[in-house]
């Protein structure tokens, strides 16, 4: 489904509650995608290229939810 074929509400303050909602969801399962990513053994490289971002920032955003969680982390060789 692409932007064009999703249903846009009329009114601009629910348009952009709903874009709010979802990235709110999108960040929701990103943390939940990680975190079992993290658990089963990944490297932070591996995340990184699964997200098409950098290392540095899916550690920046993730590392200190994730030591909080009890999430064994892998050190770089």
């Amino acid at each position: 489904m692409s932007a064009e074929d999703a249903p846009a509400p009329q009114d601009p303050a629910d348009a952009l509650a709903a874009v709010a909602a979802l990235r709110r969801l999108a960040d929701q399962l990103e943390d939940a995608a990680v975190e079992q990513a993290m658990r089963a053994g990944w490297s932070w490289p591996d995340v990184a290229e699964a997200l098409g971002v950098t290392r540095q920032a899916v550690h920046k955003k993730h590392v200190k939810r994730l030591i909080a969680a009890g999430v064994k982390l892998r050190r770089r060789q």
